[in-house]
């Protein structure tokens, strides 16, 4: 059985290229994330302050109802 020595001639090259392409995923998926968590984050800070807002609104409407009494 012969061996084609000449095909690893290019492995070394193969390797960066894989090497390469991982780091490149990794760090697409991560951008994804920071970038999902961030819209999410947002998200929640829009919701706080609506409950915020319309707590302060009931808070004002009760206390106008009650000096009316």
């Amino acid at each position: 059985m012969e061996f084609n020595w000449k095909a690893l001639e290019n492995f070394p090259l193969l390797m960066y290229i894989l090497a390469a392409k991982t780091l490149l995923l990794c760090l697409a998926f991560a951008g994804v994330k920071i970038y999902q968590s961030k819209k999410i984050e947002a998200k929640l800070k829009q919701e706080r302050e609506e409950k915020r807002r319309r707590l302060a609104e009931e808070t004002e409407k009760d206390e106008t109802e009650k000096k009316e009494d």
